[in-house]
């Protein structure tokens, strides 16, 4: 069973949004799309009574524009059941039923990146800030690992919607690269080392000549660091100041970080010819002022770089609970697998061993870290409890849980695939000649909780039924809701390079 097209207009909220506020002669931003489980029982957009009041005298929307709201109809936005007022504001439902019915007969189009307006600045330097310390695999502390996730995540989503993204810096580690590569992380392994030292030489010799025209020479020099009085000198050179921390002023400089610098320079300049680009930091909340430094460093070192538009994204800090000395990354991983392994031993026996459940238990492991690290918003601090007690293959918010779900998901669809040639069940329909009727209450719960715990579905509702010709149609069409939920699913996880589970 294979997800049919059938050329639908997909329905994307926010053209839904611009829709709504073009007829009611206001701004998109005055509707708000519902996400509460109780309020999505009765509607599905709202303007808040305040927000009308701004618009239109009492708050009270003429009627016409009521009648031109229900009258809405383009191929791209969803059937509307009803409009009115109330004393939340001005309310929107949807035709569920419809929406359904269009949804599920074509879902492809929900399988790819979202329209977007933005043409320009599509060279995307993606550097992992944390990556240019990372010499040794013990060196790649928690938090750096957190940013290498969200680095790797960042570039797939980004090539997705149509940028060209270059990750900096190359992993100056053999043995960084190989554990990153078990977590599914695809980065550069090799650099041109000897264009960058002639960089950074360069870099060293501009730096020495500003302090001495400076007259800060009588501050004794390191060997391996520069003084550089970077407020001053931004000052000079007539360079803004915004944004940066306000007590951004000294810097010893060091080789490393000439050669990070250097490392993003050579990057600009193989790639950067008359398109202009945008450089991305990913950096640790602890190395956020480190970095600054650097960006206002390059911009005084480098005079074209000032054109290129760098921007820092910052990821909180990772907290280990319980415990005075935290692992590493690769303690932290080895640590998650020998739990998921005992975890996995408890529920499967003894049949957990060998070549092909090592595998599947790495694969686990990762997605369980990953989720972990990844699951709390970036600026957000992650609470880490490492107890032998804590991993689980429950909960949604569980990578383990995805992927064992993903299994029985797969498993399923084996089923009936083997059941159908062997004359058991039929062969499935167009997806355009279903009848969807029949899930009109079990699709409004499953849509309106919207949980990652899709199983309770499965588990309460028996989907592949008894192979009687009155019971095929209800059948499908649930066959046809599960691969919906499957083929997001997947497509979700692919952005995260997880490979889901087809078995266990």
């Amino acid at each position: 069973m294979e997800a049919e097209t059938c050329g639908t207009a997909a329905v994307y909220v926010s053209e839904v949004l611009r829709a709504l506020g073009n007829a009611l002669q206001a701004p998109p931003t005055v509707w708000f799309k519902e996400s509460s489980q109780k309020n999505l029982r009765s509607r599905d957009f709202l303007v808040p009574r305040g927000a009308l009041r701004k618009s239109f005298p009492d708050g009270e929307v003429p009627a016409e524009l009521i009648l031109t709201l229900l009258s809405l109809d383009a191929p791209d936005l969803p059937p509307l059941r009803q409009c009115l007022q109330c004393d939340a504001g001005l309310v929107v439902q949807l035709d569920r039923p419809a929406l359904f019915y269009r949804v599920l007969r074509d879902f492809a189009p929900y399988l790819k990146p979202l329209p977007s307006a933005d043409h320009g600045q599509d060279i995307v330097i993606l550097n992992c800030a944390p990556l240019h310390s990372a010499k040794s695999l013990d060196a790649l502390r928690l938090s750096h690992l957190r940013a290498a996730l969200l680095a790797d995540h960042l570039a797939e989503v980004l090539t997705l919607n149509g940028k060209h993204v270059y990750p900096v810096p190359a992993v100056p580690s053999k043995e960084v690269e190989e554990f990153l590569s078990q977590l599914g992380i695809s980065w550069p392994s090799s650099g041109d080392t000897s264009l960058v030292e002639e960089t950074v030489s360069s870099f060293k010799d501009f730096l020495r000549d500003c302090v001495q025209n400076a007259g800060d020479g009588n501050h004794t020099q390191s060997p391996d660091e520069i003084r550089v009085q970077l407020k001053t000198s931004a000052e000079k050179h007539n360079l803004t100041l915004e944004g940066y921390a306000p007590n951004l002023d000294f810097f010893l400089v060091s080789e490393d970080d000439l050669r990070h610098v250097a490392r993003l320079q050579r990057s600009v300049q193989d790639l950067v010819q008359t398109s202009p680009c945008t450089v991305l930091h990913i950096i640790s909340c602890e190395e956020e002022f480190h970095q600054q430094k650097l960006d206002l460093l390059w911009r005084l070192m480098v005079p074209s770089s000032r054109d290129v538009t760098q921007k820092h994204l910052i990821c909180g800090p990772v907290k280990v609970l319980n415990s005075t000395a935290p692992p590493s990354s690769s303690q932290y991983f080895q640590l998650r697998k020998s739990q998921m392994l005992e975890a996995s031993v408890m529920k499967y026996g003894e049949s957990v061993k060998g070549d092909s459940w090592d595998e599947i238990i790495t694969s686990l492991t990762s997605a369980a870290v990953k989720f972990e690290l990844m699951a709390t918003p970036h600026r957000s601090q992650v609470n880490l409890n490492l107890e032998d007690g804590n991993i689980t293959t429950k909960g949604t918010k569980s990578g383990a849980f995805v992927m064992y779900n993903c299994a029985r998901l797969a498993t399923m669809f084996d089923s009936y695939n083997d059941a159908a040639s062997e004359g058991i069940y039929p062969e499935f329909p167009p997806a355009g000649d279903l009848s969807y009727s029949s899930l009109r209450e079990e699709v409004c719960k499953f849509l309106v909780g919207l949980s990652m715990d899709f199983s309770c579905y499965y588990n309460r509702v028996h989907i592949l039924g008894e192979p009687l010709p009155h019971l095929f149609s209800q059948m499908f069409a649930r066959l046809r809701l599960m691969k919906g939920v499957q083929s997001v699913l997947h497509s979700a996880l692919k952005t995260l390079h997880i490979t889901p589970l087809t078995q266990i």
